[in-house]
C-alpha cells in the first residue's frame, strides 16, 4: 500500500516555507498552505497547490489545516524579525497540537541563535546550548516544547540547523538587505570581520535537504535533529566578494556600519533586533553535517557563484516582476 505523501506548509510566502513548498512539488508530494491572504499568493504557485485562508496563531485553523497531513513543515515566523514571544512560541503551539492530532511529522527549520560564543567552531547537533540572546533563548525553548512533545505527546519532529539564508525567497535576509548593493555601483557591505568564518545556507539546496529527508521518514527516530552545512565560509567576507563578481561591482567591499545601528537602536527596532545577533558575525560557527551526509550520501550543494547569481537573480525579478 503506497503512503500518500500530503504536506502543510506554514509560511509558504517565507524563505524556508517558500523554497521547501516548491521542492516538496517538485517531488511529488500533495502541498496544502495555510495562509492568511491565499488570494494575494496563489497566482505565484501552481494550480496543484491547495490554499487553506487562515492564521498560524488560531489553533482550530491550524489543526483544521492539518487533518489528512502526513507532514507539517513549519516554516512561518514573525514580520520584521520581531515579537519571537508573542507570536513565534504560539505559532509553535499550534503547530504542534495539529501535528500530535493529524499524526503528521512536524518539521521545524532551525538555526544557530540557540548557540553562544563558548560552542566553539565547529557545532555538531548535540553541542551545549548557551544562548546569550533573547532570541537565543526563545529557540532553545521552542526546541524544548518539541522535545516534550516527543517524549509525552507521541509527536513526531524533525529540526534541520542552518546558517543565514540567502536564495530568490530570502527577501528579508542579511543576504538581500545588507550585503547586497541597493542600487548599480553602490558598495557591498559586509556585517562581519572579513577573516572571520560564517556559515550560509542557499534555501533550494536546503529545501533539497529537507525534501530528502521527508522521504525517508521511516528510517528517522521520533525526535531528530540535523545540521545542513551549506556554504561554510573560512573568509566570511567571501559572500560579498561573490556578490562583487555576479553584479561587476568594481568598488571594494566595505564594513557594516555597526556604530550607526547602536545609535538607532533604542528608536529604531529592526535596528535592535540587528545589533543583538552581532556576535553571529564575529564569532565562527561551523556546523558539522557529518549525521546528514551519512543519511543522505551527499548534502545538496550548489556552488557559491552559481547559488550567488541565481539568488540575485530572483531577489530582482521579486522587486521588478514583469
Amino acid at each position: 500500500m503506497t503512503v500518500q505523501r500530503t504536506v502543510l506548509v506554514t509560511g509558504i510566502n517565507g524563505s524556508v516555507g517558500g523554497a521547501t513548498a516548491q521542492t516538496l512539488l517538485r517531488d511529488g508530494w500533495q502541498v496544502r498552505a495555510l495562509a492568511r491572504d491565499p488570494k494575494r499568493l496563489m497566482q505565484a504557485w501552481p494550480t496543484e497547490v491547495e490554499w487553506v485562508e487562515g492564521d498560524a496563531l488560531d489553533a482550530g485553523t491550524v489543526s483544521k489545516a492539518a487533518q489528512g497531513m502526513r507532514l507539517i513543515v513549519h516554516a512561518v515566523s514573525p514580520p520584521q524579525y520581531r515579537n519571537w514571544r508573542k507570536w513565534a512560541v504560539p505559532m509553535l503551539a499550534n503547530a504542534i497540537d495539529a501535528s500530535v492530532q493529524a499524526g503528521a511529522r512536524l518539521i521545524f527549520p532551525g538555526n544557530v541563535y540557540n548557540y553562544g560564543p563558548d560552542a566553539g567552531g565547529v557545532v555538531r547537533e548535540d553541542s551545549p546550548q548557551h544562548p546569550v540572546t533573547r532570541k537565543g533563548a526563545i529557540r532553545v525553548e521552542m526546541e524544548g516544547m518539541l522535545r516534550t512533545a516527543v517524549e509525552e505527546r507521541g509527536l513526531r519532529a524533525l529540526v534541520v540547523r542552518a546558517g543565514d539564508y540567502f536564495g530568490s525567497t530570502a527577501a528579508t535576509s542579511a543576504f538581500a538587505q545588507v550585503i547586497l548593493p541597493t542600487k548599480p555601483g553602490a558598495p557591498v557591505r559586509y556585517l562581519g570581520d572579513f577573516e572571520v568564518g560564517h556559515s550560509w545556507a542557499y534555501l533550494p539546496d536546503l529545501a533539497e535537504a529537507i525534501t530528502q529527508l521527508a522521504a525517508r521518514d521511516e528510517k528517522l527516530h521520533a525526535w531528530e535533529t540535523f545540521n545542513f552545512g551549506g556554504h561554510w565560509l573560512p573568509r566570511g567576507v567571501e559572500i560579498a566578494e561573490a556578490v562583487r563578481r555576479a553584479t561587476r561591482n568594481p568598488a571594494p567591499v566595505r564594513s557594516f556600519p555597526w556604530l550607526l545601528v547602536r545609535i538607532a537602536a533604542p528608536v529604531y527596532p529592526l535596528a535592535r533586533e540587528l545589533a543583538e545577533m552581532r556576535y553571529l558575525w564575529q564569532t565562527p560557527l561551523k556546523l558539522d553535517n557529518a549525521k546528514l551526509t551519512a543519511l543522505l550520501g551527499t548534502e545538496p550543494h550548489t556552488k557559491l557563484d552559481e547559488a550567488v547569481q541565481t539568488a540575485i537573480a530572483g531577489l530582482k525579478q521579486m522587486v521588478n516582476p514583469k
